[in-house]
């Protein structure tokens, strides 16, 4: 679908040459119009109230105010769709969960070393993700973020609702629970966790993220959730009460071992042009798990997974997807909604309810 106008963007790092190269990688694209650009925050903010951007493109670190800093000014006071440019280190991964807790839409990684060449080889993407974030339903965070690991701040006091869903007991070990996600699924995923009990069915997700981020992404679910979140281990038992995502730039599967289910970690082609892709993930759940599973997607670009939980719905699973009003982006879910994949269109605050509620329905 085509924008009904061009998009304008306004570029702000505090790179000469990286503005330059967004600047000629943007304006490549007959549907994007590059308004300005800005060395740091202040200008920015400037730019904004005269240029009146639809997208901003935002660097991390710059100098008189981080990008951090200003990206929570922004949400605050004038929300607009964000993409990060972030760096493919750990704490490039750190900061750019932070920011899309923030309210960011989206990220594009840039190369440490031959940024010149590293941000030409995204420029696909780079494309994709701005015209997608003009599309986008900024979502302003309600509470404040959570420091990240090894930051000296005060942490906000634990979360109730963690703390009531982990008081919440649910008894199963027989059920698992298959979520897919995209753009804007780092804090949907945060927030269906927080809603599961400390013994819930054990959960297998795919998120599209690049391998450096993979890690950093399973600690941060991990310190939001009664249950216990981690990359999953090529062979490792699927237990309840743990979450697994699979590392990233790798593909992760379920596999049958007598009465058990285990990991496998694949590193086979990208499928949907994602590794690791979503419906790799379903179609292995619905080829082992079958009736015993429940599937979901969430906010996403694209159409990854939509097939694969039209194959989880047809071995018997149980299927849903978030709906449109509470999406970041509603590729994914609305591409599975079109091929009758979905049972239930669930708003994202009540996902973890019903995923427990249909696992209750068939133990």
């Amino acid at each position: 679908m085509s924008l009904p106008s061009r998009c304008r963007v306004l570029i702000v790092d505090d790179s000469a040459v990286v503005r330059q190269l967004l600047g000629e990688i943007l304006a490549g694209d007959a549907e994007i119009e590059v308004v300005g650009t800005a060395s740091d925050p202040y200008v920015a903010r400037e730019k904004i109230k005269l240029l009146k951007p639809d997208v901003l493109t935002l660097d991390v670190e710059m100098p008189r105010m981080d990008g951090l800093m200003f990206l929570h000014n922004l949400m605050r006071l004038h929300p607009i769709p964000v993409v990060m440019i972030s760096s493919l280190t750990q704490r490039g991964a750190d900061t750019t969960l932070q920011a899309l807790a923030l309210g960011a839409v989206d990220f594009v990684s840039k190369p440490t070393l031959d940024v010149q060449r590293g941000l030409r080889g995204f420029a696909e993407e780079i494309i994709t993700k701005v015209k997608m974030a003009a599309r986008a339903r900024v979502r302003v965070p309600e509470r404040p973020l959570l420091p990240a690991p090894g930051s000296t701040g005060t942490q906000s006091a634990p979360d109730t609702t963690v703390l009531t869903a982990a008081r919440a007991r649910f008894r199963t070990t027989d059920r698992l629970i298959a979520i897919g996600a995209s753009a804007g699924g780092t804090e949907a995923l945060r927030v269906v966790l927080e809603g599961m009990p400390a013994d819930a069915p054990a959960v297998v997700i795919t998120q599209h993220l690049p391998a450096s981020f993979s890690a950093a992404f399973a600690e941060r679910l991990d310190r939001h959730s009664a249950m216990a979140v981690r990359e999953a281990s090529d062979g490792e038992a699927i237990l309840p009460g743990h979450a697994y995502i699979p590392k990233g730039g790798q593909h992760l599967r379920v596999i049958g071992d007598g009465a058990r289910w285990r990991c496998r970690i694949d590193d086979g082609p990208a499928v949907n042009r994602h590794k690791p892709a979503v419906d790799v993930l379903f179609h292995s759940v619905a080829q082992t798990v079958g009736a015993n599973a429940i599937g979901a997607i969430l906010t996403g670009m694209g159409d990854d997974g939509a097939r694969g939980l039209l194959a989880m719905r047809q071995a018997g699973a149980r299927t849903l997807i978030q709906d449109e009003a509470t999406a970041v982006v509603w590729g994914m879910p609305g591409a599975a909604h079109k091929l009758g994949a979905a049972e239930e269109i669930v708003p994202l605050e009540r996902i973890a309810e019903r995923l427990l509620t249909l696992a209750r329905a068939n133990a």
